[in-house]
Formats: structure tokens, C-alpha cells, sequence
């Protein structure tokens, strides 16, 4: 039985981690959570029904609630909280199921503590790839990638040898706009913006699959996730996703891995790694999906992943830049402040200007998100 934290109990990805946690109860136990969203109700709700023994949450207001709730259970707030859930002696597995880079310094202590990490945080990667990996190497750690994407290829990849393995590529839904002229585009609203075709995600990743900064930051995920520098990594428009994730290797065969877009998948198989179990959903039905198109990412009205291909040539603290501007951007758009179209432009302007350094520690990479979130806050 595995031992588990979940960090982000309360969005969409540790909901259904929950979720696949209750179809299959007899492999698991939730030793500790953390939710530092605003949903209270189904906090109280996961306590009462998995009774971890460690609760961490980010607001006074909740931890003295908490408290008062539940007084056999350990409460605890701020970062240190959310590191305590993360690295509590009885845990074997933490689960990165949280947005943004407050969970980074979680994941590095979580690493340093030898559990494995199930990471569907990209921003940790993005913005700390040389750290972490360094780490988990130094640690002999296992990160486990829950994205679609990154578990596709880490199916692929697994077992095989890496001098063989010519390309891999990532695919993308497109997004809610990938039909839109470069001038209607110049118009979308928030509305339009948040109507994702395939998946139900939260606001900010919605907006960055709108821009596909999303397929640009699991560009960047995968080179350091995968560790093949010397590999090509592409991304390409798959409308239907129902492949998440194909490898090239050298002699021309192309291996993917394909189910109905669901996160249920790539996080069952993390859970239930290296083992595999019943799915706890129905698979895809050939007979009913029988239409698979591949098309290219259009430069001119999405230039995102070229912008990540920058970052990965630029190397240093680019990768921190990058995503920290990009979360105030996307911020300043959901508030209504510029429009959908200026978050990329905006974004490629503050990288044009940005002068690279070195990013040798947590503190470093802090400092250079704080300093990438005023400029984007400000231009």
C-alpha cells in the first residue's frame, strides 16, 4: 500500500486523484494533504472522508476552522505547513497536484526527503529544471509526470535506449482558438478564451492552452523531464486528443500512447507505477473514433513555442522569466486588463529585453519570478 501527500487537494487534478484514490482503496491511504485554493467546503469534505493526519492550508481564517473541526488532526499553515505535508516520514509518494511555482520550494524538500514525486506542477520544471533534476539525480528520485503529455512519453521511453531515440513530440488540442483569423484574434473575449473544446481546467491554464504557452512549457518540461538534450522536441495540433504523446525513434517508428482525453489516465498509471490496474474508466473504442489529424502550429497567430525554444537556447534563469511573466500576463488578462492578444506580445518583448544570469539555488529562482512578475505587472 502506498503512502501518499497530495499537495492541491482541492483543484481539478487533486480531485481526481481522489478520485481514482477511491475506485482502487485497497492500494493507497492519504497520510497527509494541502489545499491553498479557496474551496473550504470540499476541504472539510476530503478530510472527513480520507482522515489524513497531516492538513496544511495557506489562510488563518481556515486553520483556525480547522482546528476547531477536527482537533485530532494536525493543522498547519504557511510554507512550512505545505513542506511538512510534503515530506512527512510516512509518506512514500508526493503528489504535486497544484499550479504555480509556491509549491517549488515543497517539491525540492519533498526530493531532498527521497519520496517520489507524481508532478503535475510544470511551473516546478519550467522555472527549476537544472535544480530539481539535479536533485532528484543526486537523491536517486523518481519523477513521475502526470500531464498527459509527459506520461505518453514516459511510456514511450520506458526501458528503452536513449542513443536510439530520434524525436519526441507532444500534441495540443489547439484550444479554444485555433480556428480564429490572426484578426479575429485580435478580439476574443474572455468568454471565448475560457470555453475550452476538450478539457475542463482551471482559468489560468485554460488561457495558457488559448496561447498554447502551455505546449511551449511542456516543451520545456519534457528536456527536463527526459534529460535527452541532444533530442528534438516538437509539438503538433491534434484536434481529436486522443494521442497524447508520440516517440520517434531512429529506424522510423513512431510509438504513442492514446486513450479518450481524460486526466483519470496518465494519473492512474502514476499512482499505480510500476504496476497496472483495471482502468477505472472505459478506454477508446476504435469503432467510434476512427478520425486522427496531425496539423502544424501556426507561427504567425501562436508564436509560444517558438518563445520556449528560445528559453530552452537561452538556458539560466530564462526558464523562470518566462513562466513568471507569463502568470502575471495571463493574471492581468483575467482581470481585464490588456487583451487576450498582448500576453504573448508582451511576453516577447519582456524576454527580448531580459538579460540572462545563473540560477544556483531556490533563493535565486524566487528572486528572479519576483523580478519577472513586477516588469510583466508593469508593462
Amino acid at each position: 500500500m502506498k503512502r501518499l501527500a497530495l499537495i492541491g487537494s482541492t483543484g481539478s487534478i487533486g480531485k481526481q486523484v481522489l478520485q481514482v484514490i477511491r475506485e482502487i482503496p485497497d492500494a493507497f491511504v492519504i497520510e497527509t494533504l494541502a489545499a491553498y485554493g479557496r474551496n473550504r467546503e470540499s476541504l472539510i469534505s476530503q478530510i472527513r472522508e480520507f482522515s489524513p493526519r497531516v492538513v496544511a492550508v495557506r489562510d488563518e481564517t481556515t486553520y483556525k476552522e480547522l482546528r476547531k473541526l477536527f482537533p485530532h488532526i494536525e493543522i498547519l499553515s504557511g510554507e512550512e505547513g505545505l513542506i511538512a505535508v510534503a515530506t512527512a516520514a510516512s509518506v512514500d509518494m508526493t503528489i504535486v497536484a497544484s499550479s504555480g511555482i509556491d509549491a517549488l520550494p515543497a517539491v525540492m524538500a519533498s526530493i531532498q526527503e527521497r519520496k517520489t514525486i507524481a508532478l503535475a506542477n510544470k511551473e516546478s520544471l519550467v522555472a527549476a529544471g537544472e535544480l530539481v533534476t539535479t536533485l532528484a539525480k543526486k537523491n536517486h528520485v523518481q519523477i513521475l509526470p502526470i500531464d498527459s503529455e509527459h506520461n505518453a512519453l514516459f511510456q514511450c521511453l520506458e526501458g528503452r535506449d536513449p542513443s536510439t531515440i530520434k524525436k519526441l513530440i507532444l500534441t495540443a488540442s489547439g484550444g479554444p482558438l485555433r480556428n480564429k483569423s490572426k484578426e479575429e484574434l485580435q478580439k476574443v473575449t474572455l468568454q471565448e478564451v475560457l470555453k475550452h473544446p476538450i478539457w475542463d481546467m482551471g482559468p489560468k491554464i485554460t488561457v495558457d492552452s488559448s496561447t498554447l504557452v502551455n505546449k511551449g512549457l511542456e516543451i520545456i518540461e519534457a528536456f527536463w523531464l527526459f534529460g535527452l538534450q541532444a533530442v528534438e522536441i516538437e509539438a503538433v495540433i491534434h484536434p481529436q486528443s486522443l494521442i497524447h504523446g508520440m516517440v520517434e525513434f531512429c529506424d522510423g517508428t513512431i510509438l504513442s500512447v492514446m486513450n479518450p482525453p481524460s486526466m483519470l489516465f496518465p494519473i492512474q498509471h502514476v499512482l499505480t507505477f510500476p504496476d497496472r490496474y483495471p482502468s477505472i474508466i472505459s478506454g477508446l473504442n476504435f469503432l467510434t473514433n476512427q478520425t486522427l489529424e496531425f496539423l502544424p502550429i501556426d507561427d504567425e497567430r501562436f508564436p509560444s513555442i517558438r518563445l520556449a525554444k528560445d528559453v530552452l537556447r537561452e538556458g539560466g534563469s530564462m526558464g523562470c522569466f518566462f513562466n513568471g511573466a507569463n502568470e502575471a500576463l495571463v493574471q492581468r488578462f483575467l482581470s481585464g486588463e490588456i487583451a487576450w492578444y498582448q500576453i504573448v506580445s508582451k511576453l516577447q518583448t519582456l524576454m527580448d529585453k531580459y538579460v540572462v544570469r545563473s540560477c544556483l539555488s531556490l533563493e535565486d529562482i524566487l528572486q528572479v519570478d519576483s523580478e519577472a512578475r513586477a516588469l510583466a505587472s508593469e508593462c
